[in-house]
Protein backbone atom coordinates (compact mmCIF):
# COMPACT_ATOMS: atom_id res chain seq x y z
CA UNK A 1 0.00 0.00 0.00
CA UNK A 2 1.63 3.37 -0.95
CA UNK A 3 1.43 6.32 1.26
CA UNK A 4 1.75 10.10 -0.05
CA UNK A 5 3.20 12.99 1.65
CA UNK A 6 1.21 14.96 3.83
CA UNK A 7 0.79 18.70 1.94
CA UNK A 8 0.44 21.74 4.18
CA UNK A 9 -2.18 22.23 6.70
CA UNK A 10 -5.34 23.36 4.58
CA UNK A 11 -9.14 22.64 4.17
CA UNK A 12 -9.93 19.33 2.74
CA UNK A 13 -10.83 19.59 -0.95
CA UNK A 14 -14.74 17.38 -2.05
CA UNK A 15 -13.73 15.06 -4.45
CA UNK A 16 -17.03 15.08 -7.35
CA UNK A 17 -17.26 11.71 -9.05
CA UNK A 18 -19.36 11.36 -11.93
CA UNK A 19 -20.16 7.88 -13.29
CA UNK A 20 -20.89 8.52 -16.90
CA UNK A 21 -21.82 5.54 -18.50
CA UNK A 22 -20.29 4.91 -22.19
CA UNK A 23 -20.75 8.49 -24.13
CA UNK A 24 -18.39 9.00 -27.09
CA UNK A 25 -15.45 9.71 -26.59
CA UNK A 26 -16.06 13.61 -28.55
CA UNK A 27 -18.69 14.27 -25.65
CA UNK A 28 -16.26 13.36 -23.16
CA UNK A 29 -13.46 15.84 -24.23
CA UNK A 30 -16.27 18.40 -24.07
CA UNK A 31 -17.06 18.16 -20.62
CA UNK A 32 -13.93 18.74 -19.70
CA UNK A 33 -13.53 21.57 -21.47
CA UNK A 34 -15.92 23.24 -19.74
CA UNK A 35 -15.31 21.65 -15.86
CA UNK A 36 -11.02 23.03 -16.54
CA UNK A 37 -12.58 26.31 -17.01
CA UNK A 38 -14.46 25.79 -14.30
CA UNK A 39 -12.11 24.73 -11.89
CA UNK A 40 -9.20 27.62 -13.14
CA UNK A 41 -11.43 30.20 -11.26
CA UNK A 42 -12.25 28.68 -8.26
CA UNK A 43 -10.34 28.60 -5.03
CA UNK A 44 -11.82 25.56 -3.32
CA UNK A 45 -9.45 23.30 -4.20
CA UNK A 46 -12.28 21.09 -6.15
CA UNK A 47 -11.98 18.09 -7.82
CA UNK A 48 -13.73 16.30 -10.59
CA UNK A 49 -13.19 12.71 -11.57
CA UNK A 50 -14.77 11.37 -14.15
CA UNK A 51 -15.40 7.63 -14.74
CA UNK A 52 -16.49 6.25 -18.25
CA UNK A 53 -16.25 3.76 -21.55
CA UNK A 54 -16.02 4.89 -24.77
CA UNK A 55 -17.03 2.79 -28.23
CA UNK A 56 -14.17 1.52 -29.64
CA UNK A 57 -12.08 4.36 -30.72
CA UNK A 58 -8.23 4.54 -31.41
CA UNK A 59 -6.84 8.33 -29.88
CA UNK A 60 -3.16 9.36 -30.84
CA UNK A 61 -1.35 11.64 -28.69
CA UNK A 62 1.45 14.42 -29.19
CA UNK A 63 4.23 11.57 -29.40
CA UNK A 64 2.00 9.14 -31.45
CA UNK A 65 2.56 8.62 -34.78
CA UNK A 66 1.23 6.72 -37.74
CA UNK A 67 3.81 4.33 -37.34
CA UNK A 68 2.33 2.89 -34.44
CA UNK A 69 -0.68 1.25 -36.50
CA UNK A 70 -1.37 -1.53 -38.09
CA UNK A 71 -2.98 0.22 -40.95
CA UNK A 72 -3.05 -3.10 -42.77
CA UNK A 73 -5.58 -4.46 -40.49
CA UNK A 74 -8.98 -4.61 -41.88
CA UNK A 75 -10.34 -2.96 -39.62
CA UNK A 76 -8.53 0.24 -40.32
CA UNK A 77 -7.95 -0.35 -43.75
CA UNK A 78 -12.01 -0.20 -44.24
CA UNK A 79 -12.36 2.99 -42.02
CA UNK A 80 -14.32 0.56 -39.50
CA UNK A 81 -12.74 1.91 -36.44
CA UNK A 82 -11.65 6.02 -36.10
CA UNK A 83 -8.77 7.29 -35.50
CA UNK A 84 -8.43 10.46 -34.07
CA UNK A 85 -5.75 12.98 -32.94
CA UNK A 86 -5.94 14.58 -29.31
CA UNK A 87 -3.73 17.00 -27.38
CA UNK A 88 -2.79 14.86 -24.58
CA UNK A 89 0.72 13.18 -23.65
CA UNK A 90 1.10 10.14 -24.63
CA UNK A 91 1.44 7.91 -28.05
CA UNK A 92 -1.82 5.59 -29.81
CA UNK A 93 -3.91 4.09 -27.66
CA UNK A 94 -6.96 1.98 -28.48
CA UNK A 95 -10.04 2.77 -26.61
CA UNK A 96 -12.95 0.13 -26.32
CA UNK A 97 -16.12 -0.75 -23.84
CA UNK A 98 -14.44 -2.79 -21.06
CA UNK A 99 -11.95 -0.57 -20.67
CA UNK A 100 -12.19 2.46 -18.19
CA UNK A 101 -11.48 6.10 -18.80
CA UNK A 102 -10.28 7.94 -15.55
CA UNK A 103 -10.40 11.76 -16.12
CA UNK A 104 -9.39 13.52 -12.90
CA UNK A 105 -9.64 16.97 -12.96
CA UNK A 106 -7.47 18.54 -10.23
CA UNK A 107 -6.23 22.03 -10.08
CA UNK A 108 -2.78 21.39 -9.47
CA UNK A 109 -1.49 25.09 -8.36
CA UNK A 110 -4.61 25.11 -5.05
CA UNK A 111 -2.93 21.46 -3.83
CA UNK A 112 0.67 22.07 -4.27
CA UNK A 113 1.56 19.05 -7.07
CA UNK A 114 3.83 19.43 -9.79
CA UNK A 115 2.77 17.80 -12.95
CA UNK A 116 5.26 14.91 -11.99
CA UNK A 117 3.83 14.14 -8.39
CA UNK A 118 0.29 14.53 -9.58
CA UNK A 119 1.36 11.54 -12.08
CA UNK A 120 2.68 9.55 -9.22
CA UNK A 121 -0.23 9.95 -7.34
CA UNK A 122 -2.86 8.91 -9.98
CA UNK A 123 -0.06 5.81 -10.89
CA UNK A 124 -0.39 5.19 -6.67
CA UNK A 125 -3.85 5.21 -6.18
CA UNK A 126 -4.55 2.90 -8.98
CA UNK A 127 -2.20 0.34 -8.13
CA UNK A 128 -3.60 0.64 -4.48
CA UNK A 129 -7.43 0.23 -5.99
CA UNK A 130 -5.68 -2.86 -7.84
CA UNK A 131 -4.22 -4.44 -4.63
CA UNK A 132 -7.62 -4.21 -2.65
CA UNK A 133 -9.43 -5.93 -5.59
CA UNK A 134 -6.60 -8.72 -5.47
CA UNK A 135 -4.71 -7.82 -8.88
CA UNK A 136 -1.03 -7.79 -8.67
CA UNK A 137 0.64 -4.77 -10.55
CA UNK A 138 3.84 -3.14 -11.01
CA UNK A 139 5.50 -0.19 -12.91
CA UNK A 140 8.40 0.32 -15.18
CA UNK A 141 11.32 2.41 -14.62
CA UNK A 142 11.01 5.33 -16.38
CA UNK A 143 7.30 5.81 -17.66
CA UNK A 144 4.10 6.31 -16.44
CA UNK A 145 2.28 3.29 -16.33
CA UNK A 146 0.49 0.00 -14.63
CA UNK A 147 1.39 -3.51 -15.74
CA UNK A 148 0.69 -7.44 -14.79
CA UNK A 149 1.30 -10.39 -15.57
CA UNK A 150 -0.35 -10.03 -18.46
CA UNK A 151 0.68 -7.07 -19.80
CA UNK A 152 -0.13 -3.45 -19.55
CA UNK A 153 -3.08 -2.71 -17.74
CA UNK A 154 -3.15 1.04 -17.60
CA UNK A 155 -2.27 3.46 -19.63
CA UNK A 156 -1.61 7.10 -19.33
CA UNK A 157 -2.23 10.47 -21.30
CA UNK A 158 -2.81 13.79 -19.50
CA UNK A 159 -2.87 17.45 -20.55
CA UNK A 160 -2.93 20.34 -18.19
CA UNK A 161 -4.78 23.53 -19.26
CA UNK A 162 -4.63 26.83 -17.24
CA UNK A 163 -2.79 24.57 -14.23
CA UNK A 164 -5.83 21.96 -14.11
CA UNK A 165 -5.23 18.14 -15.01
CA UNK A 166 -7.73 16.63 -18.07
CA UNK A 167 -7.41 13.98 -20.07
CA UNK A 168 -5.79 10.55 -17.74
CA UNK A 169 -5.85 6.69 -17.67
CA UNK A 170 -7.15 3.80 -19.08
CA UNK A 171 -7.74 0.62 -17.29
CA UNK A 172 -8.68 -2.08 -19.11
CA UNK A 173 -11.13 -4.17 -17.28
CA UNK A 174 -12.73 -6.12 -19.68
CA UNK A 175 -12.18 -4.94 -23.17
CA UNK A 176 -12.26 -7.03 -26.61
CA UNK A 177 -8.37 -7.34 -26.53
CA UNK A 178 -8.10 -8.41 -30.13
CA UNK A 179 -8.13 -5.08 -30.59
CA UNK A 180 -5.12 -3.68 -28.98
CA UNK A 181 -3.51 -5.76 -31.79
CA UNK A 182 -4.55 -2.59 -33.96
CA UNK A 183 -1.18 -1.01 -32.26
CA UNK A 184 0.67 -3.76 -30.81
CA UNK A 185 4.28 -4.08 -31.53
CA UNK A 186 4.38 -8.06 -30.62
CA UNK A 187 8.53 -7.40 -30.03
CA UNK A 188 8.28 -4.88 -27.31
CA UNK A 189 6.97 -6.36 -24.18
CA UNK A 190 6.33 -3.08 -23.03
CA UNK A 191 3.45 -2.47 -25.19
CA UNK A 192 1.52 -5.72 -24.34
CA UNK A 193 -1.75 -5.11 -23.22
CA UNK A 194 -3.54 -6.81 -20.63
CA UNK A 195 -6.61 -6.58 -18.39
CA UNK A 196 -7.82 -7.40 -15.21
CA UNK A 197 -10.33 -10.14 -16.10
CA UNK A 198 -7.38 -12.02 -17.42
CA UNK A 199 -5.16 -10.91 -14.44
CA UNK A 200 -7.62 -12.56 -12.41
CA UNK A 201 -9.11 -15.19 -14.37
CA UNK A 202 -12.58 -14.19 -13.45
CA UNK A 203 -15.37 -11.41 -14.41
CA UNK A 204 -13.74 -8.19 -13.27
CA UNK A 205 -17.24 -6.11 -12.34
CA UNK A 206 -16.95 -2.66 -13.57
CA UNK A 207 -18.88 -1.41 -10.40
CA UNK A 208 -16.28 -2.95 -7.85
CA UNK A 209 -13.59 -1.23 -10.05
CA UNK A 210 -14.70 1.80 -9.83
CA UNK A 211 -15.53 1.87 -6.09
CA UNK A 212 -12.16 0.99 -5.24
CA UNK A 213 -10.70 3.62 -7.80
CA UNK A 214 -12.89 6.26 -5.92
CA UNK A 215 -11.61 5.37 -2.94
CA UNK A 216 -7.85 5.26 -3.13
CA UNK A 217 -7.56 7.99 -5.95
CA UNK A 218 -9.39 10.46 -3.27
CA UNK A 219 -6.90 9.54 -0.57
CA UNK A 220 -4.29 9.73 -3.45
CA UNK A 221 -5.37 13.62 -3.32
CA UNK A 222 -5.03 14.09 0.29
CA UNK A 223 -8.51 14.64 0.34
CA UNK A 224 -11.40 12.93 2.82
CA UNK A 225 -14.26 13.50 1.23
CA UNK A 226 -15.98 12.74 -2.19
CA UNK A 227 -19.53 13.03 -3.41
CA UNK A 228 -20.56 10.07 -6.00
CA UNK A 229 -22.99 11.10 -9.13
CA UNK A 230 -24.46 9.13 -12.04
CA UNK A 231 -24.51 10.84 -14.97
CA UNK A 232 -23.36 15.19 -15.25
CA UNK A 233 -25.92 17.88 -16.27
CA UNK A 234 -23.56 19.31 -18.73
CA UNK A 235 -23.72 16.48 -20.39
CA UNK A 236 -26.85 16.17 -20.84
CA UNK A 237 -27.31 19.28 -21.80
CA UNK A 238 -24.42 19.02 -24.75
CA UNK A 239 -26.56 15.66 -25.73
CA UNK A 240 -30.07 17.15 -26.51
CA UNK A 241 -28.15 20.57 -27.76
CA UNK A 242 -26.63 18.22 -30.33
Amino acid sequence: MTTFPVKPEKPSAVVETYLLGQIPLEDGLRLQKRLVQELAVRRDGQIHLLFCEHPRIITVGRTGSPAELRLDAPLLRNRQIEVRWVKRGGGCLVHAPGQLAVYPLVPLEWHGFSVGEYLDRVQAGMMNALDELGVVSHTRLGCHGIWGRTGRLAAFGVAVRDWVTYHGAFLNVAPPMGLFRLTENASDEDARMGCLQAERRSIAKMPKVRAALVRHLTEAFGCDRYHLYTGHPLLRRSTQAG
